[in-house]
């Protein structure tokens, strides 16, 4: 049987090793071009729980401020057991998303200090 503490730095380094994948492939899509809204972010500097959360608001605020997805592309998302449906993300130019940074801000106070933060560093 494994110990608590064994368990505990397993599931440390599970998780560093898939923030640090999920930074790696962000950097990767970004440097091609375009990517979506969560890479950008990813790339930027949030770490990927964060950014996966606030992508489908930047992505809304992006088409509310008149911006159209520079192209589209799909990506399979998980249901449950072994199922996944494949869906249409929107990817995003850099110059894009740095203009969408420049106005966005959520109402979490912390959130909007990485978000200004983001948006001086683009």
């Amino acid at each position: 049987m494994a110990s608590a503490s064994s368990r505990r730095a397993t599931t440390i380094l599970r998780n560093r090793v898939r923030d640090n994948h999920a930074v790696h492939r962000a950097a990767q899509a970004v440097a091609s071009g375009i990517a979506a809204a969560s890479a950008h972010l990813i790339a930027g500097g949030l770490d990927p729980a964060t950014a996966h959360r606030f992508s489908g608001a930047v992505t809304r605020k992006a088409k509310a401020l008149g911006h159209t997805p520079a192209a589209t592309g799909t990506k399979r998302q998980k249901l449950k057991g072994r199922t996944a449906k494949t869906v249409q993300i929107a990817l995003w130019a850099r110059a894009q998303i740095t203009a969408v940074l420049a106005v966005y801000r959520p109402k979490d106070k912390q959130a909007a200090a990485l978000f200004a933060r983001l948006a001086l560093a683009a």
